[in-house]
Order: C-alpha cells, then structure tokens, then sequence
C-alpha cells in the first residue's frame, strides 16, 4: 500500500539533507552553483529523484550543466550515505538527480506574458481615439428612403 503522506515528508527531508550537505559536507568547486530545487520519492520509498538548477558565476554567463551533472554524479554515493545517517529508515533510497527547467520556462512563460500586457496597453491606447469606420448607424429601418 502507497502512503503518498509519507512519501512527500520523506521527499521534504531528502530535499533539506542534500541541499545541506552539498553546502557543508561535499567538497566540490563544480557543485557551489547547484541549488536543490525539489525531490519526489516513489511510492514503495525505494528511489528518489533529486531535481536541481545551477547558477552562471555572473549574470552574463551561462551556467555549466554538464560540470554539475559530473559532479553530482560523482558524489551520489557519499550523498546517499549522508541520507542514510540521517533519515533513519531501513532501506535508504537510491538518489538520482534530474536537472530543472522548470525556472527557466517560467522565466520564459513571464517574458511573454510581460509582451502581451504591453501589446494590450499599446492596443487600448489606440482604441480611445478610435471611431466607427462608417455611419453612426449602418442598419437601415424600413421606414427610411434610401
């Protein structure tokens, strides 16, 4: 049976113990720039998914994926020992660690709705000045002559 209440505090937990110890335990230069952005854990808590975004050093760089990914994969093991130690369950899960895009498609989804609210306010400006292109009323009635 699936206790998805269990699965989700595990996830949390999971989440807090590797984002903490890739800031103070792992010693990795490549892993600085790694943020832990969500973890889900399946339902029988033998694996977990660790999703992850990176940083550029600077805001006019852009990051370097492939040198995460490396060293992520590089400090699974320790980082599920870490888990272990730490989460106090029988079987620690298997980590497995995803990269993020969710903030970039956000960032994307915000650009364009950011141009579509200037595309209306340029449209409302334009329509205040507006008129009908033909007669006031374009209907004719029957009692009228032509």
């Amino acid at each position: 049976m699936v206790d998805h209440a269990r699965a989700a505090r595990m996830a949390k937990r999971i989440q807090e113990i590797v984002a903490s110890a890739i800031e103070r335990q792992i010693k990795d230069r490549r892993l600085e720039l790694v943020t832990i952005t969500d973890t889900r854990v399946t339902g029988d808590l033998h694996d977990a998914t660790v999703y992850y975004t990176v940083r550029g050093k600077d805001l006019n760089s852009e990051p370097d994926l492939d040198q995460a990914a490396e060293a992520l994969h590089r400090a699974k093991g320790q980082l599920r020992k870490i888990v272990g130690d730490q989460l106090s369950v029988r079987f620690t899960p298997t980590l497995s660690f995803e990269f993020d895009a969710v903030p970039e498609a956000s960032a994307h989804m915000e650009e364009l709705l950011e141009r579509a609210r200037q595309r209306d306010a340029e449209l409302a400006k334009l329509k205040e000045n507006a008129r009908p292109a033909g007669d006031a009323n374009p209907y004719k009635t029957s009692g009228e002559e032509e």
